[in-house]
């Protein structure tokens, strides 16, 4: 059985950054895939971020790109999100997520396994 946990949330200001990490046990032979998911009170669960098996198909969300970085993975253990340029509509709890089949992507259908998130709050 794999199970996730995420640490690293927090409340701070606008344009601060966060590092979000995501520990890893169990067995995962290396095959799987990573992604951050987030959900603000009252919304959907939102794809953020993805690293595929082996690194080499990274995808994310127009709102992130250029300000967040998915990272790790790939057999290595922990994965994280850097968070860069922070604003006030990306307050939400973030989920990880592993996906046993390598592919990773947006689709939350395709993750088996969820932490439990960990809360981050951007406001002035």
């Amino acid at each position: 059985q794999v199970q996730l946990g995420e640490t690293g949330g927090g409340s701070v200001q606008p344009g601060d950054s966060l590092r979000l990490t995501c520990t890893v046990s169990g067995r995962t032979n290396g095959g799987f895939a990573w992604a951050w998911f987030r959900q603000a009170p009252g919304e959907e669960r939102d794809f953020v971020a993805s690293v595929n098996w082996n690194g080499g198909k990274i995808e994310y969300a127009d709102s992130v790109k250029g300000r967040f970085t998915i990272s790790g993975g790939n057999g290595k253990n922990p994965v994280y999100l850097q968070m860069n340029n922070l604003k006030p509509e990306d307050t939400a709890v973030y989920y990880c997520a592993a996906d046993p089949w390598g592919e990773g992507g947006p689709s939350l259908s395709r993750y088996e396994y969820w932490g439990q998130g960990t809360q981050v709050t951007i406001s002035s």
